[in-house]
């Protein structure tokens, strides 16, 4: 039987709507939080759908995941975390969603400071997330038991690993490999999305280097609510002074205040910062009791919303050394 040039006209539009929907099909991926989205976004481009779990301004110290959360990463093909311990709440999420994708650990690799910035060891970090995990796993029994205990604290390692460009061209590798597995069809454009990142990153660190190094050695001595900037600080020479911990979830006693307004006065710092996702209540009170004066709000964590002034991971730093040379040049 001979089908008419109508049927065979509509026949040829279905099999190419059908190609076409699968020519556009993208991978879905999860990231963690706003920063990694940013990165995966940059490397994966136009062949992913991307969901990030903490959002602009979110803290990923003290995140609830949602349903919805739970839900985008049952359906994920790559989920990407920063690994560090950073996000306390990220295996029970794996588990209760039955995860079957590919995990990248972004900060795989990198030369991790250890959480006590006073001392000075550092180690190249590529397993305790595997044993950490594997701990999760052994004492499931005791999730429910220390649920906010795996929000309150970090592991060994700062886990703020991205607020240093060297770091983050690794993170970058690592998603690039990730995206490459799950994808391979797209690699070259994975791969080549990732060097074109990696050659701005190369552009954003000399940049960096050249305003911070118009500020004497002496002078760059700063305060900020929780300690986030430890990576920072190692890679342009920059003191910061936190009365939190590594995580915001720690508490400053007043001894601590106490001790930093002493340093504040002894050393003559000049600056204090606020912070986008910190209570910045002590900050202020520190302003306050030692003359210092606020010189800003830094991004630590998370980006600002696309319609703040640091919506990307380089628009972020940039704004951060510009928020911190500004106030240590007056």
């Amino acid at each position: 039987m001979s089908k008419s040039p109508l049927m065979l006209s509509l026949i040829a539009l279905g099999l190419g709507m059908s190609s076409t929907a699968m020519a556009e099909e993208k991978v879905p991926v999860v990231a963690s939080f706003s920063i990694l989205g940013d990165l995966v976004s940059q490397v994966g481009g136009e062949h992913i759908s991307l969901t990030t779990l903490v959002k602009a301004n979110g803290d990923a110290h003290v995140y609830s995941p949602s349903p919805m959360d739970a839900k985008a990463v049952t359906h994920a093909k790559l989920l990407v975390v920063n690994g560090l311990e950073f996000e306390g709440w990220m295996p029970r999420l794996v588990e209760s969603s039955n995860f079957i994708g590919e995990k990248v650990v972004a900060s795989d690799g990198i030369d991790a400071m250890k959480g006590d910035h006073n001392n000075d060891e550092h180690d190249t970090h590529d397993s305790d997330h595997v044993e950490h995990e594997h701990h999760a796993e052994h004492d499931n029994d005791h999730h429910e038991e220390h649920a906010e205990h795996d929000h309150h604290h970090h592991g060994e390692f700062d886990p703020h690993a991205w607020n240093s460009i060297a770091n983050v061209k690794i993170y970058v590798r690592n998603i690039e490999k990730g995206l490459s597995k799950v994808d391979p069809k797209n690699t070259s454009d994975y791969e080549a999305n990732a060097l074109h990142y990696i050659q701005k990153l190369d552009k954003l660190e000399l940049q960096l280097h050249a305003e911070i190094d118009k500020i004497p050695a002496s002078q760059r001595k700063v305060i900020t609510p929780h300690d986030a900037f430890g990576y920072f600080s190692r890679d342009f020479d920059v003191t910061f002074i936190a009365p939190q911990g590594t995580s915001t979830e720690s508490e400053a006693s007043a001894a601590d205040v106490a001790a930093i307004i002493t340093q504040i006065r002894e050393d003559n710092v000049t600056a204090v910062f606020m912070e986008n996702i910190a209570d910045n209540r002590m900050i202020e009170q520190i302003s306050r009791e030692t003359g210092a004066k606020i010189g800003g709000k830094l991004f630590s964590d998370a980006l600002s919303s696309s319609e703040g002034p640091a919506s990307t991971y380089i628009e972020m730093m940039q704004y951060n050394v510009d928020t911190i040379v500004k106030a240590l040049s007056h």
